[in-house]
């Protein structure tokens, strides 16, 4: 076991060596423009690209053609959302989504409602889940788009995304959902969910940074948000990265082969390290449920640490006070807000995030990390006094 060890694979993965492996000849042998149609270099470029369409599309249960190639899943949400927007908005001006979204959805949500779109923000519950029956409130006759993620991205719970497709299908509103978090990492299957839009990304997959992807389901039209060669069926225009796509589709091939696999062995890793944490120390609150959950996830707050000092004393373990993008903010993440977690208990959290090259070995030294780390901040604070009865319960 090598230090530091590397527990945040929600915020980004390690590129897996058979994905760079099929990237490298797209580099410098095969580097074509695969828009150049009148030579070799450009044809191999087109054709490399197409497989990886096809990649993409088979771990979605999607047709090739409803693929279009990204920069990363916050681009594929802003055409999604604001694509869509503009081709509905002569029908109806209402979106809804839910509190716990990522803010790439949220962000483009309120500069929407800003332009005179009207948003409905749903609740979730303390499980960190929304309740189904709460979207199909939600939806009125002005109602023209639902977007609410796949899975979380700090607290891991995953969303009832067949029941709202049902809801939406039967409304006849498009649903969306960010499934960043998700993809690879738990069977999605687009036409059995209703799912119309999907956004992810290949660096929460063993993928290159920089490339992700847009599914849009055939016959749904979205208005592009960028203008200029036409590439992507004129959705998304600019030069193809022809190896970061090649990254997405091997990336998605890997994981549709090795998920049976892959999965139920990071949900052991997962509980191995939470029961660890928990049968040694008290006032110990997971966030979210334990039961709709990311295999490779574990969100937990320790009562009576500072986080800042939690994460400083565990220096050789790369975890997340919570959502990435937030790691610079003091303030509570939104998330553990509208799950109604108290600000300081938001504060002393720690994200998990297990991944493919995860060992026993690491998550046990991470446990005995984390208990060192708790147990001298609790002995050096006048906050924490004395230990409750129990270790906080699974929701």
């Amino acid at each position: 076991m090598q230090l530091p060890i590397y527990m945040d694979c929600h915020s980004t993965t390690p590129v897996d060596a058979r994905v760079l492996g099929a990237m490298l000849p797209y580099f410098n042998a095969d580097f074509g423009n695969a828009a150049s149609r009148t030579h070799s270099f450009g044809w191999a470029a087109e054709a490399a690209v197409d497989r990886a369409r096809e990649q993409v599309a088979a771990l979605l249960g999607a047709t090739a053609r409803e693929i279009v190639f990204t920069s990363g899943a916050t681009e594929s949400n802003a055409l999604a959302l604001r694509g869509a927007a503009a081709v509905l908005r002569a029908r109806g001006d209402h979106l809804v989504t839910t509190a716990i979204e990522h803010k790439a959805v949220l962000d483009t949500c309120r500069q929407l409602a800003r332009e005179g779109f009207r948003l409905t923000i749903v609740p979730v519950g303390a499980d960190g889940i929304v309740d189904a029956a709460a979207i199909g409130k939600a939806i009125e006759p002005g109602t023209i788009l639902v977007s609410v993620m796949a899975a979380n991205n700090e607290i891991g719970t995953l969303q009832p995304l067949a029941a709202i497709g049902a809801l939406c299908r039967a409304r006849g509103v498009l649903f969306h959902t960010d499934a960043a978090q998700a993809v690879g990492k738990i069977p999605l299957a687009v036409e059995a969910l209703g799912i119309d839009l999907l956004s992810c990304s290949a660096h929460k997959l063993y993928g290159p940074k920089g490339v992700g992807a847009l599914y849009l389901r055939r016959r749904v039209r979205i208005d592009p948000q960028t203008q200029g060669g036409g590439q992507e069926r004129g959705l998304r225009s600019g030069t193809l990265n022809v190896p970061g796509i090649v990254g997405l589709g091997s990336a998605c091939a890997i994981a549709a082969a090795e998920m049976p696999v892959e999965a139920p062995r990071l949900q052991a890793l997962r509980d191995r390290l939470w029961s660890g944490i928990r049968a040694a120390l008290p006032d110990v609150i997971v966030n979210g449920s334990m039961r709709d959950r990311l295999p490779h996830n574990l969100n937990v707050s320790f009562a009576g640490v500072q986080g800042e000092s939690l994460l400083m004393m565990m220096n050789d373990v790369a975890v997340s006070p919570g959502a990435a993008c937030d790691s610079a903010n003091a303030e509570p993440s939104h998330v553990a807000r509208a799950i109604g977690v108290p600000d300081d208990l938001a504060r002393s959290s720690l994200r998990f995030g297990l991944g493919r090259f995860t060992t026993e070995a690491e998550v046990d030294y991470a446990i005995r990390k984390v208990v060192q780390s708790v147990e001298r901040l609790r002995r050096e604070s006048p906050l924490y006094a004395s230990p409750s009865s129990g270790s906080g319960e699974d929701t």
